[in-house]
């Protein structure tokens, strides 16, 4: 029989008087042993629930019991039994690995023989033995997730709260951190999953699904997919351009959500149609529905295919066909060799993919083609010109939204559009219509006043694609761009991307979300500093088909391939 170790009764919290609530009149249960997936938009109150699970928060009406002890009247109890992981500012980065372990053992009371062997059991369990005196901002996004995770578990809790805790980590990484968790629920705990990666919310018990704080759905994640059911199909062999082809699809009136896969297309429809709809002669096919669509159905659909960026920018004009070239480009940090000779060639355009895993030298490589970081050997040329010779002319040729925002944060979203424009080195006139633009585009009028720390992360994103367009770049530099992001802004960056792509801007990319990768034209695999190969996504998934698995993924292409390459290259 179930056991309920969480309930939640009629909860409401507001923050503002004058704005809506942050979460209204949520009812719902968690079963003990169990992983509880939390999905929602961008927004819609996932983290203000955890905070209130946790006893951080005071609810403005309703009440939260754990294991029966209220989370106000029995906060210290609730505060003993549960463990949270936050998104954000869990660790301290100026301390190394073991520090951070002993500081939460102190906050904890762990002492003595049980404090040695928590920290031998957690470093064993996380792999993360070999490297407890490294500082924490030293470690990978993987690792930092793992040293996270291993502090919350100092004490052994009933329930464990998660935030997004596989947000920037790549998908071994992703697959070690699940194995880790499912590890717990052997072990009886109880655990809240905080997503905005919807394949995660499969794999959970129950699903809650909250949209602009209230509770829309509670319950098996499998029923939520079956909703599609018999409304998604797959667009395939098609012959011209598949970002074109989405967006006249995306136009029809029964289809409420399209993505691209590789050279496919996957397709949701509003009405189950009696007969296989029939779209300008394309080829399609019945697909299995997933979570995601069920969720996007939920909402009502995506965004559709509009980009108002691509239709305001100019045409990409000149006969230049290479625009971005990594000559053996090498970076050595001291002893340490970050990247070793990578080449390649991005025509225009193009939209070209680095991936690879967390410390793999991808963030390294994009610095330098940018112009930020000076290569130690080879050559970075944008336009064919050479970044270290000529920087200020390559770098008017570029945007950059870098992996951790590239923004001020003290500063008013007003400032930082404004201060990004005189980067840009736009003038007067330009400059007002340049801002008011990106405002209206990104729908910011409302934020305006709000320091760019203050704002949701949808909106932080929105804020920093925009900075980086400021100046209509003819190459456009994405570091991990929808990071954290839930699947309707995911679309609406991707609308944005595929429009400029069509007003020929190249696009290079780096991301963790394989499926978001799918819509690049090449992808470059990124590994021990080397490019380990590099092709279409459809083909790298060709070459790991295999009779265990007919039809991969582009992330089993990833897992498949690194592993690959350290059998055949042993330590």
């Amino acid at each position: 029989m179930n056991e309920t170790l969480v309930n939640i009764q009629n909860l409401t919290k507001v923050f503002s008087p004058h704005g809506p609530p942050a979460l209204k009149d949520i009812n719902a249960t968690f079963v003990k042993g169990k992983i509880i997936g939390l999905v929602g938009p961008d927004g819609a109150g996932k983290t203000t629930l955890i905070r209130l699970i946790a006893g951080l928060l005071l609810p403005t009406q309703g009440e939260i019991t754990v294991n029966k002890y209220d989370t106000i009247r029995d906060s210290e109890y609730v505060h003993y039994l549960t463990s949270y992981m936050p998104q954000k500012f869990g660790l301290y980065e100026d301390l190394t690995v073991m520090q951070n372990l002993n500081l939460y053992a102190d906050l904890r009371n762990v002492k003595g023989e049980e404090r040695k062997e928590t920290f031998e059991k957690l470093l064993k369990f996380t792999g993360l033995a070999p490297f407890t005196s490294r500082l924490a901002r030293a470690l990978s996004g993987g690792m930092k997730q793992k040293l996270g995770l291993a502090c919350a578990l100092i004490k052994k809790p009933m329930l464990l709260l998660l935030d997004e805790p596989s947000v920037g980590i790549d998908p071994i990484s992703r697959r070690e951190l699940w194995k880790m968790v499912y590890a717990l629920v052997d072990e009886g705990i109880t655990i809240l999953w905080s997503t905005a990666y919807l394949d995660e919310a499969e794999k959970c018990y129950s699903v809650l699904l909250l949209i602009n704080g209230t509770l829309h759905y509670n319950g098996d994640p499998k029923e939520l997919t079956h909703r599609a059911q018999d409304r998604v199909f797959k667009i395939t062999n098609i012959a011209g351009d598949r970002r074109k082809i989405l967006y006249e699809v995306l136009e029809e009136k029964n289809v409420i959500d399209g993505v691209i896969q590789g050279r496919d297309l996957r397709i949701l429809l509003r009405e189950k149609p009696s007969t296989l709809p029939v779209i300008d002669a394309l080829h399609i096919e019945k697909a299995v529905p997933r979570f995601e669509d069920g969720f996007i159905d939920m909402l009502g659909g995506g965004p559709g295919g509009k980009s108002a960026l691509a239709e305001k920018a100019p045409v990409v004009k000149g006969p230049t066909k290479t625009v971005i070239v990594a000559d053996k480009l090498t970076k050595k940090f001291g002893s340490f060799t970050a990247v070793h000779q990578i080449s390649f060639e991005v025509p225009k355009g193009e939209i070209f993919g680095l991936l690879g895993p967390n410390g793999a030298g991808k963030t390294t490589a994009f610095k330098m083609l940018c112009g930020l970081l000076t290569p130690t050997e080879g050559k970075a040329l944008v336009n064919g010109v050479d970044l270290q010779e000529a920087p200020g002319i390559a770098r008017s040729h570029i945007g950059y939204m870098s992996q951790k925002f590239s923004l001020y944060g003290s500063l008013s979203v007003a400032q930082n559009l404004t201060f990004f424009a005189g980067i840009y080195n736009l003038k007067t006139g330009k400059k007002r219509e340049a801002i008011q633009k990106m405002v209206e585009i990104f729908n910011l009028k409302q934020y305006l006043d709000q320091t760019a720390d203050a704002l949701p992360l949808g909106f932080k994103q929105r804020l920093s694609l925009a900075c980086a367009n400021m100046h209509h770049p003819e190459v456009l530099f994405l570091d991990e761009p929808t990071s954290g992001v839930d699947p309707i802004t995911r679309r609406e960056f991707w609308n944005h991307i595929n429009g400029l792509v069509g007003k020929e801007v190249t696009i290079m990319v780096t991301t963790h979300f394989m499926e978001e990768a799918d819509y690049c034209d090449r992808i470059a695999l990124i590994y021990q500093g080397k490019i380990i190969n590099m092709n279409t996504p459809n083909a790298l998934k060709e070459e790991v088909k295999s009779a265990q698995t007919p039809n991969p993924t582009l992330e089993d292409a990833f897992v498949e391939m690194i592993k690959d390459y350290d059998t055949q290259n042993p330590a």
